[in-house]
């Protein structure tokens, strides 16, 4: 399975006082990961949110399974999980890979709705299909509209 990858070394700035990453740091790079994503992949979608379309993302998680330290090399890997409505599931992995195996480090995930703005109010709006297309190769093989990946 392919995923969308996201590089990043930590820095000092990214830590707490005892010296490990700051657990909200994981989060704000999921979002940097999906944002590259839409750059790389569904730059159509990037004109479409200068307009009237909004990404809101109405749940986000993350697990902990090792601490960071400053200046890991880590490995943000997104990839769709489901797409239900106007909502798309993303998971996240994160991976040290610093000079050895590449070593699991934590697992997130999203949920993002896509909405049209309408004035002040927000309203549902199915997935744009430039945005599935650009998924489908990231998809662990459910998708919209009754496609398989």
């Amino acid at each position: 399975m392919r995923f969308f990858e996201y590089r990043h070394i930590v820095t000092f700035d990214e830590t707490n006082l005892i010296g490990n990453v700051y657990f909200a740091h994981h989060l704000h790079w999921q979002g940097h990961c999906r944002e590259l994503f839409l750059r790389e992949h569904a730059p159509a979608v990037l004109v479409q949110l200068g307009d009237d379309l909004a990404l809101v993302t109405v749940h986000c998680s993350c697990d902990y399974l090792l601490e960071l330290s400053a200046f890991d090399e880590i490995s943000v890997r997104m990839t769709l999980q489901g797409v239900r409505q106007n909502r798309l599931d993303m998971a996240f992995e994160y991976w040290r890979v610093n000079n050895s195996a590449p070593e699991l480090v934590g697992r997130g995930s999203q949920q993002i709705a896509c909405m049209r703005r309408r004035g002040e109010q927000l309203t549902a709006t199915r997935v744009p299909d430039s945005l599935l297309d650009a998924l489908k190769p990231f998809s662990l093989g459910i998708m919209a509209r009754g496609e398989t990946a």
